[in-house]
């Protein structure tokens, strides 16, 4: 008898050979690149001119000792550490009030751009098939993956040596200003390694992005409750990435080892991200997607409702996200309130004189909270956007279903969502700044203050209707609009800008309640003006062709 060998079959799946995981890594990081060669530059150039902007307010603000001694007031308490930890604040100077009260703001949009970065060339392109094309070609399972997070490391490595540069370029110390840089693109790189790890999750971009940017709100929660129960910090700021960013103290006695935690955490997460990718299935999550029912519930059907739906989720958490920050920062109040030491620019900035000081600040803090309330209307712009570029609103236009109804539907639950949001945030703002000062009428001034900014934030929607309608490709300008009018309404009075500028903000018509009293015919013609570009924007959308991509 003669024995034939039999061999047994591999146990290696097939693209998982070793060698062969990360085959056409370098191929595919040449086409992120290619794809990203506006939005990246665009990221790093704006965040690098957003630190030069607020070097040239801080130069303005710490010119004497007693705007020194005010900012050096501003970084203790309750505010400060809702900004950072306010290292060197005994010895305050210009460098250190910019790495370590407006740090946070840089921290957080390095993680935005890096989270974003990583659901589009990963989560995105599963839900839009083109991994799947990919794949089908002489591509390893990790390859997209591994290119993203190289260009995610590149992209934060150029953004520190901005930033390091931008610093420099203020006369501030160049090895301190690339410290700096350094803890800011840590961040950006935590998250990035968080995206890996989130959008292996579930199926859907937008859960994958709101987990990680969950992940991001918990980080500065968690930092701002440390660094509050103790001088500098406590043992719970420990447990924020933002934290260690904050310890690496730029200014002060720059140390750079916190950044390894930094760079332990994201190597974890990635590291999880890469071993769950090989658990699942292209497009697939692993949490599996809840079923639908097969046929929609009766309330569901019309329009308006079916835009409620899809825009229920956002609604809620930006609610509630605001509600809480307006709660926190009216519940300080009263530290706004002792106008010991405080300066001139200060008092400028809130009203004018010591005897407005609280309703001044509620009044920066009501146009902060609707300006932001504008990031969400926008968003809700975007999201119809995205229906139609993904095909979803053409099965619906097919229908009896007009134009009109569908994306008229959109703008009336974002309409109405907005009232709700800023009657909800003004509602805590104002039981905050009531509990802090002592005074109960806060509650209902304040919520009347944030109200009465609903027209203006309206025009906003309106000029992303009309630019949707019109030009969809240019809804993006909308941003530019928003950005202007963070920038216009917190630092017009303090940089003295001229009137004519200010009037260009929507909100500044309305009048700064409850510091004032409320311009009500202004009120009237931004809802005319708001009514009128919505009106355009529905007109041109039942005129131009749908886009898909």
């Amino acid at each position: 008898m003669t024995a034939t060998a039999v061999r047994e079959p591999s146990r290696t799946p097939a693209g998982r050979s070793p060698g062969k995981v990360l085959a056409g890594t370098g191929i595919l990081t040449r086409l992120i690149l290619r794809r990203e060669r506006v939005k990246l530059p665009a990221w790093s150039l704006g965040i690098t001119l957003l630190l030069l902007y607020f070097a040239t307010v801080v130069s303005e603000a710490t010119k004497t000792e007693e705007q020194l001694q005010d900012v050096r007031r501003f970084t203790e308490g309750t505010i400060g550490a809702l900004f950072g930890p306010g290292y060197g604040r005994d010895d305050i100077t210009a460098e250190r009030y910019l790495a370590g009260v407006y740090g946070v703001f840089f921290f957080v949009l390095a993680a935005l751009m890096s989270l974003l970065l990583v659901s589009r060339h990963t989560r995105v392109d599963e839900q839009n098939s083109r991994a799947e094309l990919i794949r089908s070609t002489v591509v390893g399972r990790h390859a997209q993956l591994t290119a993203v997070l190289i260009v995610a490391i590149g992209a934060n490595a150029s953004l520190a040596l901005l930033l390091a540069g931008a610093m420099t370029a203020n006369g501030y110390d160049g090895g301190q200003g690339l410290l700096f840089g350094a803890s800011v693109g840590a961040v950006g790189l935590v998250f990035a390694g968080i995206t890996a790890l989130t959008v292996q999750i579930t199926e859907n971009s937008r859960s994958a992005t709101g987990i990680a940017g969950a992940a991001l709100g918990a980080a500065w929660v968690v930092r701002a409750v440390g660094d509050m129960t103790s001088d500098h910090g406590g043992p719970l700021s420990w447990f924020s990435p933002l934290a260690w960013s904050n310890q690496t103290r730029p200014y002060v006695d720059g140390r750079w080892w916190p950044l390894l935690l930094s760079a332990g955490l994201a190597a974890a997460a990635a590291a999880a991200g890469y071993a769950l990718s090989a658990r699942r299935d292209v497009g697939a999550g692993l949490v599996a997607a809840r079923t639908g029912e097969p046929v929609a519930a009766p309330w569901l059907n019309s329009p308006l409702a079916a835009a409620f739906r899809f825009q229920r989720a956002g609604l809620i958490w930006w609610t509630v996200a605001l509600a809480a920050f307006g709660f926190i920062f009216g519940g300080v109040a009263d530290q706004i309130a002792d106008s010991d030491d405080i300066s001139a620019d200060r008092i400028e900035m809130f009203g004018g004189s010591v005897d407005t000081l609280v309703d001044g600040y509620l009044s920066v803090i009501t146009l902060f909270t609707a300006v932001i309330a504008g990031v969400m209307v926008v968003l809700g712009v975007q999201a119809a956007r995205w229906e139609e570029t993904k095909g979803r609103a053409e099965p619906v236009l097919a229908t009896a279903t007009s134009r009109r109804a569908w994306f008229g539907g959109y703008l009336a639950v974002i309409s109405i969502g907005l009232v709700g949001l800023l009657l909800v945030a003004g509602l805590m703002t104002g039981l905050g700044a009531a509990v802090s000062v002592g005074d109960g009428s806060y509650v209902w001034t304040v919520t009347a203050a944030h109200l009465a900014h609903a027209p203006g934030v309206l025009v906003l929607l309106g000029i992303a209707a009309l630019l949707f309608g019109v030009f969809p490709r240019a809804i993006g300008a909308t941003w530019v609009v928003l950005g202007y009018s963070l920038f216009a309404g917190l630092f017009g009075a303090l940089l003295d800008l001229p009137q004519w500028a200010r009037n260009l903000l929507p909100m500044e018509h309305t009048g700064q309640p409850p510091l004032d009293g409320v311009s009500w015919p202004a009120v009237l013609i931004l809802l005319v003006i708001a009514a009128g570009l919505a009106a355009a924007g529905l007109a041109g959308f039942q005129r131009r062709d749908l886009e898909t991509k």
